[in-house]
């Protein structure tokens, strides 16, 4: 599978739709997914708003639980790759990214 890097400096705001989930590898055993590592894969949906009112909200798979991500805050996306995929007659798009971090408002860097 090829993955395509995205420049997310062309994505305009990026915001928590859904907290960070661990995601499911099998749901009848309810088994984690982790990767090659172990570290545990979480996804984090995340609205993505470019010029005008458009939104698009995209699953975003992220290794490590992303500390500080919550509904509604907005996000930086470190390392966000696209993969096309296909099983059977089904196909469609899915993201993964180095890191999710929340973006802390002006003034608010923690030297206070």
């Amino acid at each position: 599978m090829q993955s395509i890097p995205v420049d997310t400096s062309r994505l305009g705001v990026l915001r928590c739709a859904v907290a960070p989930e661990a995601k499911i590898s099998n749901y009848e055993t309810q088994e984690v997914k982790k990767d090659r590592d172990g570290t545990t894969i979480y996804t984090v949906a995340v609205m993505v708003r470019q010029d005008g009112r458009r939104v698009s909200v995209i699953e975003i798979a992220v290794p490590g639980e992303p500390k500080g991500v919550v509904e509604g805050a907005e996000v930086r996306v470190t390392g966000l790759e696209a993969f096309a995929w296909n099983m059977g007659d089904r196909h469609g798009i899915s993201f993964r990214a180095s890191a999710i971090t929340p973006v802390l408002p002006a003034g608010k860097g923690g030297g206070g």
